[in-house]
């Protein structure tokens, strides 16, 4: 039986970049990066985001330029979970999300719109 295909990519990798990069290498062959920074200020989670009005509850202020991840643990087969340095580890990162956001940050599209 062969696997089933999906439209979004799957990260083969995940690892440390930079001290301030993580890197994606996907199964379509592309590798993209993002910032901790930008990454940890993404998390949709119920803590970082309203469930009901989907506006934001953490402020780029709130998060440390130097947080890292400490562990970066796979969910299923379609997300990863990381815990932070500051502590917060509730945040699921859907594969899809994680593509997009970082592709458009390597290709230049946008910078998360809060890189500083």
């Amino acid at each position: 039986m062969e696997p089933i295909k999906t439209s979004t990519p799957i990260p083969l990798k995940i690892q440390k970049h930079s001290e301030k990069e993580m890197l994606f290498v996907w199964d379509n062959h592309e590798q993209t990066k993002v910032s901790y920074f930008n990454l940890r200020f993404h998390c949709n989670c119920a803590e970082c985001v309203d469930e009901w009005t989907r506006k934001k509850r953490i402020t780029i202020e709130s998060i440390s330029k130097d947080v890292k991840p400490v562990h970066v643990e796979v969910v299923g087969r379609y997300a990863i979970q990381i815990q932070w340095t500051d502590g917060h580890k509730t945040g699921i990162y859907p594969f899809d999300f994680l593509y997009k956001l970082t592709k458009d940050v390597t290709e230049g599209k946008t910078n998360g719109s809060i890189e500083q």
